[in-house]
């Protein structure tokens, strides 16, 4: 008897961040999102504010770091995408990679174009519940079109 694979189409947030856009590495990221099986439902490209930034990363306010991680997200525009297909959120975070680059297996899209734990290409939902909050975060129901 073959085990049970609970498959689960979910939607995922990515953000492709300031250093994916300057390399414009853009087109080759998200051409590795496809050809995982994940569709792009929702896209749209933003130079985003401070207050949007707290809202986004509260769980880092009180981090002596969190300044840099600020300054890092509003130097260049970013592009935002909301993804979705089987295990969407566990896909994209297995082409990713560990949020460190410099650690970052190659292959993986940190190990073979990040740099760091901030520069590192994209940041992805690592939940269901965080994965609704960010889309609601960045997109009204009428920008999502699936």
């Amino acid at each position: 008897m073959e085990p049970k694979v609970n498959f689960m189409i979910e939607r995922t947030l990515v953000i492709l961040k300031p250093d994916c856009m300057q390399k414009n590495l853009a087109g080759t990221v998200m051409e590795r999102f496809a050809k995982a099986g994940l569709s792009l439902i929702a896209c749209k490209m933003m130079h985003l504010q401070e207050s949007l930034l707290r809202e986004h990363y509260d769980f880092l306010i009180d981090k002596p770091f969190f300044s840099n991680i600020v300054s890092y997200m509003m130097e260049y525009p970013v592009l935002i995408l909301v993804l979705c297909g089987e295990n969407a959120i566990a896909v994209a975070r297995g082409l990713l990679g560990p949020t460190d680059s410099s650690t970052a297996p190659k292959g993986t899209i940190r190990g073979d174009f990040g740099q760091d734990k901030s520069r590192n290409v994209a940041h992805a939902s690592d939940s269901q519940e965080a994965a609704a909050k960010e889309i609601a975060r960045f997109f009204t129901t009428d920008e999502i079109f699936a």
